[in-house]
């Protein structure tokens, strides 16, 4: 499964409104073409351009009464995907 998730933020759906373009978090072996695929097949839309960025990892620091937890959290690989002018995705129609 290429694509995981949508990104759904302020500045995203700000994006989408002004620019018609939406984030998905996808596999991180994934290519830009099966990135264009699968996102056509899916939401029945024509892609345009697909751009991508691997989001890396921060540690994370949490005080507890033990002492201090260390962890980090996942590096994900993040699309931003534009689409055809006319075509839109509506994620909240399924709610």
């Amino acid at each position: 499964m290429i694509i995981k998730k949508p990104v759904i933020t302020e500045k995203m759906t700000d994006q989408s409104e002004k620019f018609n373009r939406f984030a998905f978090v996808v596999d991180r072996k994934a290519n830009k073409i099966e990135i264009k695929k699968a996102v056509e097949e899916m939401y029945d839309v024509s892609v345009v351009a697909v751009k991508t960025m691997l989001c890396i990892g921060k540690k994370r620091v949490r005080g507890t009464k033990s002492g201090m937890i260390v962890g980090k959290t996942s590096t994900y690989k993040k699309a931003i995907v534009t689409l055809l002018e006319g075509d839109s995705i509506d994620f909240y129609s399924n709610i």
